[in-house]
Parts: structure tokens; C-alpha cells; sequence
């Protein structure tokens, strides 16, 4: 059964730090490439990184140079460490396996964990 599991959100001030993890299970996970994905209060999804098996990075526009997602193959675990982090960044923050041959399709996606940026 694949499980994808986060945690690290919580409540930070404007200008803070968070890393979020995703440990993952149920798949091979050294292979398989893997997305951090956000839904604000009100809004769609939105893409926000993507980290393959080969270890290339992706980032939406509104997150580089802020934001950094890497992975340990060791202990089946992806992060997302946020930095300078902005009231705009608040959301829901999910994990998802990328579907294999596409950019944007997902085939699971975790429970995810709540990021909220507020003095």
C-alpha cells in the first residue's frame, strides 16, 4: 500500500523558516519523482516543486531562490525546506508521486500539512 506521510507545517512570522517532510512507503521510491504541490484557502492547486529520481529541481516562479526540495533515498523521504517565507505562502502542502512520462499528473497524493505565514 503506498503511504505518503507530512509533517513540519505549523504557524511562522513573515520572514521565517520551515522544512517540510514527506517520508513515503509502498513504492520504490529511489525511482519515482516527486512533488510538492499547494492549495490555499479558496484556490486551486498549485505546482510548487518537483524533484526527480536523478535529482533535477523544479520550482514554481513565486519560490525560487526561497524555497529548496531534495530527497533522501536512504530513509524514502522528500523535504521542502522554506525560507523568507511570505504571507502569500500560506496552504495546504501536499506530497504526490509524479505519474510516470508526465510533468503534472499525480498518481498519490499524502494528507498533506498546513503552512500558515502570519505576524
Amino acid at each position: 500500500e503506498v503511504q505518503l506521510v507530512e509533517s513540519g507545517g505549523g504557524l511562522v512570522q513573515p520572514g521565517g523558516s520551515l522544512r517540510l517532510s514527506c517520508a513515503a512507503s509502498g513504492f520504490t521510491f529511489s525511482s519515482s519523482a516527486m512533488s510538492w504541490v499547494r492549495q490555499a484557502p479558496g484556490k486551486g492547486r498549485e505546482w510548487v516543486s518537483t524533484i526527480y529520481s536523478d535529482g533535477r529541481t523544479y520550482y514554481t516562479g513565486s519560490v525560487k531562490g526561497r524555497f529548496t526540495i531534495s530527497r533522501d533515498n536512504a530513509k524514502n523521504t522528500v523535504y521542502l525546506q522554506m525560507n523568507s517565507l511570505k504571507p502569500e505562502d500560506t496552504a495546504h502542502y501536499y506530497c504526490a508521486i509524479v505519474r510516470a512520462g508526465s510533468l503534472n499528473e499525480y498518481d498519490y497524493w499524502g494528507q498533506g500539512t498546513q503552512v500558515t505565514v502570519s505576524s
